[in-house]
């Protein structure tokens, strides 16, 4: 499954006060996350990924993904447990002059897809032991 989800930043999407987007996603796994920059974003369009309090793209505190006419795009694993599974993103300008849609792709598959195998499994199955 890929959710999508965008926002086009206000001039009143600042550093002080960052647009909150929702991102409801089902359990499963994230193996893949695309954020689509337009031309002309100039890199004054910033994106943060968190879950609750914690940063999860990028992770390291206080930085941001931008860009410019670009597409970061990465494959991760990362589990999201339960049946609603709430991130969000910070989304930002420092340029209120440059106002564009940002597009977020997640990429979700149940955990059995993506490792139809537990470590205990697969180390049996390479032993011969099944």
């Amino acid at each position: 499954m890929f959710y999508s989800f965008s926002y086009t930043v206000t001039a009143n999407d600042i550093v002080s006060a960052k647009y909150r987007l929702e991102m409801p996603l089902a359990a499963g796994v994230i193996h893949q996350v695309d954020v689509l920059f337009r031309k002309d974003a100039a890199h004054a369009i910033n994106v943060q990924i968190f879950q609750a309090s914690h940063p999860l793209w990028p992770t390291n505190d206080g930085a941001s993904l931008r860009a410019d006419a670009t597409v970061i795009s990465f494959r991760d694993y990362y589990e999201l447990h339960g049946a609603v599974n709430d991130l969000y993103a910070l989304l930002w300008t420092t340029d209120t002059g440059i106002l564009y849609e940002t597009i977020i792709n997640i990429g979700i598959l149940p955990k059995r897809v993506i490792q139809p195998l537990s470590f205990e499994e697969l180390l049996s199955a390479a032993a011969g032991l099944e």
